[in-house]
């Protein structure tokens, strides 16, 4: 198990410095450059800006370097601990992360959380009632939830909120604590203000948690270990709860390592139309204006969190199932 964990931890810096290079040359590839991009928004604003201004801007940006001595740059500093800063927001990379990370976080968490509870126990009731009213029920209203955008669902939301209250913006905290020291309470209004985003953001994956877990125990269940518990006489509910659903479990212990990554690729229409400041927007806008600096930190960042996630998942899957345990 030891040698098992080792071998993971070690196998992890060549697959960083793979993501670091990949990130920032897929960056680069769309035409121009931060430069250009933030030349074309000034001038949309109606601020003019001289040849002599926008050579200044590239000389001191080194968007005119060659992409490898770019590269070199960026690297050095992030292994140095500095994420550098950003082009177009003239902030500190890791200041706009730390200041949006606990928003992405309480998300993700809680949009997890919300979909296991709602599906892992719908899930569980399908399968053991197959082809049952309960289970056509349950499957006919997965599909419809599986149908409705996640963008439409947080319009149909705001527009609830604002007839509710009179608000048009759902946001991530009450007035009166924007700005203000972490605190209990400051984290209470969180969770009373995300548990709408996470909810939507959970929406998408309850049908489909619900048909793997039905699917994984229906399998399981047909398994002969099952029917020889059966035979010697333990009833049908601890035969089913104490071996087939745990194996079944075992995919959504792996899925684990993914909640990261699937938030910002998932939830970022949900947050700019709810305005909730997680990092989903941020880096929207880094790729939109090339910010090489922010859009390339933040892309390492979460992929250095994934991975660390996914030698978690490995860990605790080896925990929960014995067959790896054993195998390792």
């Amino acid at each position: 198990m030891g040698r098992h964990i080792l071998k993971r931890i070690t196998s992890m810096a060549p697959v960083l410095f793979m993501i670091s290079v990949l990130s920032f040359s897929v960056i680069q590839l769309p035409p121009g450059d931060f430069v250009d991009e933030y030349v074309q928004d000034q001038r949309n604003k109606g601020v003019k800006i001289s040849q002599e201004t926008e050579q200044v801007w590239r000389d001191r940006y080194g968007v005119d370097d060659p992409v490898i001595e770019q590269y070199v740059d960026w690297i050095g500093d992030v292994v140095q601990g500095d994420l550098g800063v950003s082009l177009y927001r003239k902030q500190k990379v890791s200041k706009i992360i730390l200041d949006r990370l606990p928003f992405t976080v309480a998300i993700g968490v809680m949009s997890w959380l919300l979909l296991h509870a709602i599906a892992l126990p719908i899930g569980m009731i399908s399968a053991t009632r197959q082809y049952s009213i309960t289970d056509y029920f349950f499957q006919f209203v997965g599909f419809v939830a599986m149908g409705i955008p996640e963008f439409i669902m947080a319009v149909v939301i705001m527009w609830s909120m604002f007839k509710a209250t009179g608000n048009v913006t759902v946001g991530a905290l009450s007035p009166e604590y924007v700005g203000a020291p972490l605190s209990f309470g400051k984290l209470i209004d969180m969770a009373s203000h995300l548990w709408v985003p996470a909810l939507i953001a959970a929406g998408g994956g309850t049908a489909g948690t619900i048909r793997i877990l039905r699917a994984n125990l229906l399998d399981e269940i047909g398994k002969p270990y099952v029917s020889v518990a059966r035979s010697k006489g333990l009833s049908k509910r601890r035969a089913i709860y104490k071996y087939p659903l745990r194996v079944a479990l075992n995919p959504f212990v792996v899925g684990t390592a993914g909640i990261l990554p699937a938030l910002i690729s998932g939830e970022l229409i949900i947050s700019i139309t709810l305005g909730i400041p997680t990092l989903a927007p941020v880096f929207l806008e880094a790729l939109e204006m090339q910010d090489m600096q922010l859009a390339g930190s933040i892309v390492l960042v979460l992929s250095t969190l994934t991975i660390v996630g996914i030698l978690l998942a490995d860990i605790l899957l080896a925990i929960v199932d014995p067959r790896i345990r054993g195998s390792v």
